[in-house]
């Protein structure tokens, strides 16, 4: 038998999509917190207040969450080498599982003061606390309408949006304890609602730190698990009689990568097969690569048919008798 190796349409670039809107506003994020938390430091120093110096150190760590934010978009732009085939695309995963771990180290800092200011309660001048509260209310605002505006629902512009939210959920507690403050001088309300608002962190915290980990071991996207794939490709594409083997995972968000197993049906059109699994495969399951091992009778072919859409080749090694017809693109 013969065999080809065609490589005219070969388009295997893993290099990276990152839009450089995402870092433009993470950039602008960045600039804004970190200038705006120098100022809320200042005025928790002055005040007296834990709130607000809850609020500061929730701001320290988004100047940093939004700083690695960048840092990955830029990293995530370089393009695939020897050493690393897909490129840096994963470290922006990263990213997004290290701020998910720093806002459970927030929340533990924030709790532990609370519970200090309780045994000693501390003063608090609820006129330049309310002021600054006020100041940071509006910037994180901002921050957050910038941030989620567009792509979203990238893990680490969510990662990078979750500190900025519970930030802006830190100012709200800072604004309501200075009223109350200075309307009543009940002071135990700063610890209290710093509390309240570290704990409605810790939601937004753990889905992240699931999501991260989850890409991080290569687990399968909850609407295109091997068994929805299988399921599907049997009943939707005429000439496919089985589908095993099917392994499905993420290098980023939404960038997802499967190999498979199809045995074809008698007399199918095996290059036509292949077409139709790879357009369900993205038009369902936006899975953007697929390997694609044929299979006769229970046993894999010697011709893997590597596809990546929209184009794709087909590598065949020497047939030695082994049954299975070639695939030459």
């Amino acid at each position: 038998m013969s065999h080809s190796h065609s490589h005219d349409h070969h388009d295997h670039s893993h290099a990276p999509s990152v839009s450089s809107d995402n870092e433009r506003k993470v950039l602008l994020s960045f600039f804004l917190i970190f200038t705006f938390m120098i100022v809320e430091v200042i005025g928790g120093l002055i005040s007296g207040s834990l709130a607000l110096l809850a609020d500061a150190g929730h701001m320290l760590t988004d100047a940093a969450a939004l700083a690695l934010a960048y840092a990955a978009f830029r990293f995530g732009r370089r393009a695939p080498d020897a050493r690393r085939t897909f490129g840096y695309l994963r470290f922006e995963v990263i990213a997004g599982f290290i701020n998910a771990i720093t806002l459970f180290a927030i929340v533990a800092w924030i709790v532990y003061e609370a519970w200090r200011r309780f045994q000693e309660p501390h003063a608090v001048l609820a006129g330049p606390m309310l002021g600054v509260a006020v100041a940071g209310l509006l910037i994180n605002v901002l921050v957050f309408r910038i941030l989620t505006r567009g792509d979203s629902e990238h893990v680490n512009i969510k990662g990078a949006a979750l500190h900025v939210l519970g930030d802006l959920l830190g100012s709200v507690g800072a604004v309501m304890a200075a009223i109350v403050i200075y309307y009543t001088g009940w002071t135990p309300i700063d610890p209290i609602l710093s509390v309240v608002v570290s704990l409605l962190i810790l939601r937004s915290a753990w889905k992240l730190l699931v999501k991260s980990l989850h890409i991080l071991l290569e687990g399968a996207p909850g609407d295109a698990t091997p068994e929805k794939i299988a399921y599907h490709l049997k009943g939707e594409v005429p000439g496919v009689a089985d589908v095993s083997h099917v392994h499905v995972w993420s290098i980023t968000s939404g960038r997802m990568l499967a190999t498979l197993h199809v045995r074809p049906a008698a007399g199918a059109d095996i290059q036509q097969v292949v077409r139709a699994v790879e357009r369900e495969l993205q038009s369902q399951f936006r899975i953007e690569h697929a390997t694609i091992a044929l299979q006769w009778n229970d046993e894999v072919s010697s011709c893997s048919l590597s596809r990546t859409v929209p184009r794709a080749h087909a590598h065949c090694p020497h047939d030695h008798d082994h049954g299975p017809q070639e695939y030459a693109q």
